[in-house]
């Protein structure tokens, strides 16, 4: 296909859930709650980890990279999606869906692999309790989140720019509510074989390999539990654990079903999508707060202070 004949698409569509002005107009209001909730939630906890000295240990240095990570997350799909609930126009340009593509699966693929870093600390502090805090030192903790970063944008890089080359010339509506690699894809008019292996390598890169680690890590921890004798060493062990545990589980639930499963329906991808993109950041920090004493304690302890403030 010569470029000379080629009319390039300037902007998408976004189909959303529904052309009903009154079904917009409610769900902007419930999303509008849930990003809200999903913003004060994450940052309750990263304000809490900075200003409580008992959470200064790494996995609490962990939980806050992955609260950060929620916020730029939801910040970057929820309010394109709400201003186009608001204004019943699901207009985007061309190069703002490739930059909320590029975000948002870079995003993706750091939460993937800070999982799996996540999983790692969980082993050490279970399975080398004497060795844990010399090993995971400062500069190592540092190291680990940077390398989830860098490492996830590089994947970031990869999938969209693979996509960036193919031309664009005819339908422009993406059945869904944000720009989701393989719906834009679908809507190219050159051949998306060479894109569409190069995004499922590195989708497969970036959740197979921390997957891989996040189970053998675990099987480490469970039989290192399993050895214990004290109920108490059981439960404190689950305690820390069970958390991470469901987190992994509803993301890489999603995200495998999303990226590595032949989809057939974009009504289920967009249903998948929903579950990732707006209910998870959301239930993250509930997950994570729900049965932590180190949390319960630290925030008691910040009330406490801001009371003792108030009153003076």
């Amino acid at each position: 296909m010569g470029e000379e004949n080629v009319t390039f698409v300037k902007e998408f569509i976004l189909v959303g859930f529904s052309s009903d002005r009154r079904t917009q107009i409610l769900l902007f209001v419930v999303v509008l709650i849930i990003y809200s909730l999903t913003i004060v939630g994450n940052l309750l906890i990263i304000m809490l980890v900075w200003v409580e000295s008992s959470l200064h240990i790494p996995m609490y240095f962990f939980l806050s990279n992955l609260a950060g990570l929620e916020i730029c997350y939801v910040t970057t799909t929820l309010p394109q999606t709400m201003a186009s609930l608001v204004s019943g126009n699901g207009a985007i340009s061309f190069t703002r869906c490739m930059a909320q593509m590029y975000i948002t699966l870079s995003l993706g693929s750091c939460e993937c692999l800070l999982l799996g870093v996540m999983a790692y600390d969980r082993y050490l502090a279970i399975c080398h309790p004497l060795i844990y805090t010399s090993v995971m030192g400062w500069w190592r903790q540092f190291l680990l989140a940077s390398v989830t970063w860098v490492g996830g944008f590089l994947l970031g890089s990869l999938m969209v720019g693979s996509a960036t080359s193919l031309y664009f010339c005819g339908l422009n509506r993406i059945d869904h509510f944000i720009c989701e690699m393989a719906m834009v894809i679908k809507l190219s008019c050159t051949d998306t074989y060479i894109t569409e292996a190069a995004i499922f390598l590195a989708a497969s890169l970036g959740v197979l390999l921390p997957l891989s680690i996040i189970m053998t890590s675990y099987g480490f921890v469970i039989s290192s539990v399993l050895k214990m004798r004290s109920t108490a060493g059981w439960r404190k062990a689950f305690s820390t654990c069970g958390s991470h545990l469901i987190v992994v589980t509803l993301f890489y639930g999603t995200v495998i079903s999303m990226y590595l499963i032949p989809r057939s329906a974009s009504d289920r991808d967009k249903k998948i999508a929903v579950f990732y993109i707006v209910v998870t950041p959301l239930l993250n920090p509930i997950i994570y707060t729900l049965r932590n004493k180190d949390i319960h304690g630290a925030t008691a302890k910040a009330l406490r202070r801001l009371a003792i403030l108030k009153k003076s």
